[in-house]
């Protein structure tokens, strides 16, 4: 048995509210629960989520790391414009 008066009291029925409605009871040690954001509303549980680069950080690791396409085509370029071009001597 757990000892008397050391435990907070359990509201096995607490109400979780989000923006003012009721989304969901729980079993907690406080009545009610005011929470911002909740797997209803969150955009990875709602399937709305977008995966957003802003800095292009996926774009500078292949460039980086020589993943990307375009810039393996470019240095193959690149390489073809700086290769000297041999003129054959009459002697």
């Amino acid at each position: 048995m757990p000892k008397s008066e050391i435990h907070p009291e359990w509201y096995p029925e607490a109400k979780v509210y989000c923006d003012g409605e009721v989304v969901m009871t729980v079993g907690s040690t406080k009545p009610e629960l005011n929470v911002d954001i909740w797997s209803g509303n969150h955009p990875f549980y709602t399937g709305t989520q977008k995966i957003i680069d802003t800095e292009g950080r996926v774009e500078r690791f292949m460039r980086k790391y020589g993943m990307a396409e375009d810039q393996q085509a470019g240095a193959s370029d690149k390489k073809a414009k700086e290769e000297p071009v041999s003129e054959e001597k009459d002697t």
